[in-house]
């Protein structure tokens, strides 16, 4: 008798997590902002869904942190604290710096860092900032995804929707996100010659300046 084959099932999506993940993305293209309130009546019509899946969705977001329920007030987007931010960066510094140092330069997931790049130049061009900052994203969602994780991939998308709103709390984005344009760049060729441990380094580097920035222009807002 030959052997059975069996054939793993396939994971199933629910309607809940599909629209959690469009809701994450929505704050990751920074269309969805810090402190804005959400209205039940209005984003289910958007996404098309009834207002029990939408309170369900809601659940779920509010447990990850990302939105924030008040009674008689509803459901508002969170307002990143200066101590989230620096646990972030935390968090960015040991997974994307790993993924990077201990990748093969022509690891696939290398396309996406090239297509993020190709993305943010062409958004400078037009001046679209906001644009940029989302190819920055991108470009960082492509380093996480060298390390061939979906755990990773995942909290790095949490993470990259608690960034983007830490982000638009500092209302420039140009300031924000022009300097990284070049400097995605540099990180891609160094790893694509081979370099990925260097490359890993100047990512540290990096996250720590970023971090420092944002953390300034944060404080400033702040006072």
């Amino acid at each position: 008798m030959s052997p059975r084959h069996f054939t793993a099932p396939t994971p199933v999506t629910s309607l809940t997590e599909t629209v959690a993940e469009q809701i994450r993305q929505q704050l990751i293209l920074g269309k969805l902002r810090a402190g804005q309130h959400l209205s039940e009546a209005a984003l289910s019509e958007q996404l098309n869904i009834s207002r029990n899946t939408l309170r369900e969705v809601f659940r779920v977001l509010i447990k990850e942190g990302l939105l924030h329920h008040e009674p008689n007030r509803g459901v508002s987007v969170v307002v990143p604290s200066m101590a989230d931010i620096i646990d972030i960066y935390r968090v960015r510094r040991l997974i994307e710096c790993q993924a990077l140092a201990q990748a093969w330069p022509r690891h696939p997931a290398h396309r996406l860092m090239k297509e993020a790049i190709a993305q943010a130049l062409a958004a400078r061009q037009t001046g679209d900032w906001i644009a940029v900052g989302s190819a920055n994203m991108a470009f960082h969602a492509g380093i996480v995804a060298l390390a061939d994780s979906e755990r990773l991939s995942a909290m790095f998308s949490d993470i990259a929707a608690e960034l983007r709103l830490a982000f638009g709390l500092l209302n420039d984005a140009e300031y924000l996100h022009a300097p990284y344009v070049e400097q995605n760049s540099k990180l891609l060729a160094l790893f694509e010659t081979d370099s990925p441990a260097i490359a890993a380094k100047a990512l540290e580097e990096y996250l720590i300046q970023s971090e420092r920035m944002v953390l300034a222009v944060y404080a400033r807002r702040v006072e």
